[in-house]
């Protein structure tokens, strides 16, 4: 049989299975008032709005009753668990003793896993944590219904479209502030592939720069040795989060030059983490801090260089109040 003949066959019968499978449907849904009513042929049909994605209202979940929730959550959950599969050991608290506790502020972090959201949950001090936005991937935890509202919930999430070219997240951010919350922005954009850090986007530093707000910078290591990406289930491990001084937008600071000033914190305080304060504070001054985000080689070579960076002897976790 000739090949277009074949193919005129095949259309066919692929038409035949759509037209069948579309009329099952019709059968299937109830008929009006009990479910939508018919379009007529000479109306256009109108797209029903979207509720989840970007467009989630995650308002309800900065209501009292849901911030009470959610530190029952917090408190009762996110900690217990923690202690026992993070051991998370908290560093350079006393670093925010000079901020304003009314004003909002950003915290900035580097990202290797879901884990690293619970973790700032529980280290920054309550009279931040009360009022705390997480900025999430709209994409990954707003897909379903049933997972926007426990991420909204739980940890506070917000959606962000990561990808979209509008100003949409960047104005709901903006709005958060202004209206006396503080954020946790992973300025990554995602998840780390190999342990190493990636670029960060400018997302932080714009909102500080809009907004007149102080930023946080904070490193978390061995996240991703409890719960790396594509990992089923958390293994026990040591993690830390380490605060850094905050850092305060110039006159006439670009957000380009912001963004890369947060980026050097976030990696001194990484190098702080795996040598000293002193030797740490040194190489920042002379532009010598280890890269964040690893060396341009192939995926072995970059395994091999990441070494042990994660860990180091710790002591007995403190629990900030």
């Amino acid at each position: 049989m000739p090949a277009p003949l074949l193919n005129r066959q095949r259309v066919g019968l692929l038409a035949r299975g759509v037209v069948r499978r579309s009329r099952k449907a019709r059968r299937l849904q109830p008929p009006f008032p009990f479910g939508a009513p018919p379009v007529p042929v000479t109306v256009d049909a109108v797209e029903p709005a979207q509720t989840l994605g970007p467009h989630y209202d995650s308002e309800w979940a900065r209501r009292p009753s849901a911030r009470v929730a959610r530190r029952a959550i917090v408190e009762g959950v996110l900690r217990p668990g923690l202690a026992v599969v993070a051991k998370p050991e908290r560093i350079g608290l006393d670093r925010l003793s000079e901020l304003d506790a009314d004003a909002p502020t950003i915290f900035v972090a580097n990202h290797h896993s879901h884990l690293d959201t619970s973790l700032l949950l529980t280290s920054i001090p309550h009279r931040w944590r009360n009022r705390l936005v997480v900025m999430a991937a709209a994409d990954y935890f707003f897909d379903k219904r049933v997972k926007a509202t426990v991420s909204a919930l739980a940890i506070g999430a917000v959606p962000m479209d990561r990808y979209g070219t509008g100003r949409a997240s960047a104005d709901q951010a903006a709005e958060l502030l202004e209206q006396g919350n503080s954020l946790v922005i992973f300025p990554e954009g995602g998840r780390s592939p190999d342990g190493w850090g990636q670029p960060f986007k400018g997302g932080a530093a714009y909102l500080a720069l809009r907004c007149n707000a102080p930023i946080v910078p904070v490193f978390i290591a061995g996240s991703s040795k409890v719960w790396r990406k594509g990992q089923r289930l958390p293994k026990p491990a040591r993690t830390a989060v380490v605060f850094g001084e905050p850092v305060h937008a110039r006159d006439g600071e670009t957000t380009r030059r912001l963004n890369a000033r947060v980026e050097a914190a976030v990696t001194s305080l990484g190098d702080e983490f795996t040598s000293d304060w002193w030797q740490a504070r040194k190489r920042f001054h002379q532009g010598d801090a280890p890269s964040m985000t690893g060396p341009r080689a192939s995926s072995w070579r970059r395994a091999w260089a990441l070494g042990d960076r994660t860990t180091r002897e710790s002591t007995r976790p403190s629990w900030p109040r």
